[in-house]
């Protein structure tokens, strides 16, 4: 009895990988009588089953699951802010809201019946808040506590960018008194930087001490090079939601509608990235999180979803090469989130897209990402079609594209429920890749076999009566 256990153990820990313990439990399992056999044993089992539940709580099938925010929030979220994968923060219109464990739960700091309007930490500790009245808000222990910082009477800021704890820009749209404001030390003193009547900016993004830009000026985007002191016009280009700069040279921006941009060279001229579009898509852009150069993450886009009543979804856009091309995914048709507004990553695992209430990912995201659709049915796949992975034979991770249609029984409309399973040489299912309702399209999904053993496999890909099976090879 005793070595059927510690076979039973010796494969529950290969297949989940659990190497730590191994050794441990192989020199403490015989046991001396059956009383300290059967205690020993509940200890391990227990043990064991923790691990592995972590292990599923970590690896849903869609990547994604939903997180709330506490009742009532005081309207829709205004900005999110993650410090690193547990600590973040929030503002609604009303209230400063704080989470310890990743957006799990949130607790509300502080409230107030004016409309909150940005939030940013430039450390674990220190943090502003800036909020449609003339008071900018601090707090220097995590967003326990928050004190005000006086502004001049008319600078009701509308947005913010901070440097440091010193160096802190503000903007106000309005005509008379608004503009550009910087102080230097911490807020006793603030000086007027740009004020120009009805191209007064609402946004204001500072790369570094001196280069920077706003959404005004004469031509509504204007370059700064000596920290706001001067602004130059930049033809062709106007308002901007969100701007990011990897480097002096290298930037992305979008304009909260449609449009995402790129430069190259400072800001001085901006392209156009070709977000997904076409067939039911509404490929709006409102925020976006840069992992590194090339991959990046965005929101604000929603696809219409037959499979309910006829509503739309949430999609969330990723590029891999800097911008050059865009897929997207749909996280969860039974979410019911129509569009999310705000969106950050930590690294490439952990993330958060939001707006009143929001979706986290530990695991990257769906593996799913729709590679085009057009409402032109001539343009999109004219059949169900299963591809053989690449790379193959492989070491863990392979690549699977598949091909969906529109649903012939949908009058051309919608999506389908498809099934992408992995199974072994013996007809027993291991894995289930994708099971879900895809819109028409092509998709790139990722086969993960590290918990398997190496030998060959079979993956069948289901779609109504269409079905369509090919064999990997898995070598470690």
């Amino acid at each position: 009895m005793n070595d059927d256990i510690i076979l039973y153990l010796e494969n529950v820990m290969k297949f989940y990988e659990i190497k730590e313990i191994n050794s441990y439990l192989m020199k403490n399992i015989i046991f001396k009588n059956y009383k300290k056999y059967l205690v020993d044993f509940i200890f391990y089992f227990f043990i064991v089953f923790f691990i592995v539940a972590l292990n599923f709580r970590d690896n849903s099938t869609a990547g994604w699951y939903q997180q709330f925010m506490p009742t009532p929030l005081g309207g829709s979220i205004k900005d999110i802010c993650f410090v690193d994968s547990l600590l973040g923060f929030a503002v609604s219109d009303s209230t400063i809201l704080k989470t310890t464990n990743g957006g799990d739960n949130w607790s509300v700091k502080y409230s107030n019946s004016v409309n909150f309007e940005r939030i940013q930490f430039i450390n674990s500790n220190t943090g502003f808040v800036c909020r449609y009245i003339n008071q900018l808000y601090k707090t220097t222990n995590s967003g326990e506590n928050w004190f005000t910082i006086s502004l001049p009477s008319n600078l009701f800021p509308e947005n913010m960018s901070v440097l440091n704890n010193d160096t802190i820009w503000l903007v106000l749209s309005d005509l008379l008194v608004g503009g550009v404001f910087r102080t230097t030390n911490g807020g006793t003193s603030w000086q007027v930087q740009f004020s120009q009547g009805s191209n007064n900016p609402s946004h204001i993004y500072m790369y570094n001490g001196k280069i920077g830009f706003m959404d005004g000026g004469t031509t509504g985007f204007s370059r700064t090079t000596n920290s706001g002191v001067n602004w130059i016009g930049i033809t062709g280009e106007g308002a901007f939601t969100k701007m990011f700069f990897i480097d002096s040279l290298t930037g992305w921006k979008c304009d909260g509608v449609s449009t995402m941009k790129k430069t190259t060279n400072g800001g001085i001229n901006w392209f156009t990235l070709p977000l997904p579009s076409g067939g039911y898509i509404f490929s709006d852009i409102h925020d976006f999180t840069l992992l590194n150069k090339d991959t990046i993450w965005g929101t604000g886009g929603d696809i219409w979803y037959a499979g309910g009543n006829n509503e739309s979804r949430a999609i969330l856009y990723r590029t891999t090469n800097g911008g050059v091309n865009w897929h997207y995914q749909l996280p969860d048709t039974s979410f019911g989130v129509y569009k999310f507004f705000h969106i950050q990553f930590t690294n490439k695992n952990i993330g958060w897209a939001y707006y009143s209430n929001g979706i986290h990912t530990k695991t990257g995201g769906d593996s799913s990402f729709v590679m085009s659709a057009n409402e032109n049915i001539k343009t999109v796949p004219a059949n169900f079609k299963l591809e053989q992975n690449y790379p193959n034979p492989f070491n863990s991770k392979t690549k699977i594209k598949i091909a969906i249609k529109f649903p012939l029984n949908k009058g051309g409309q919608g999506g389908v429920l498809t099934e992408l399973k992995v199974y072994d040489i013996t007809g027993k299912e291991v894995q289930t890749i994708v099971n879900k309702v895809l819109q028409p399209g092509e998709y790139i999904v990722t086969f993960n076999g590290i918990n398997l053993n190496s030998g060959v496999y079979f993956y069948k890909l289901t779609v109504g009566n269409y079905s369509e099976t090919k064999k990997l090879i898995l070598l470690k």
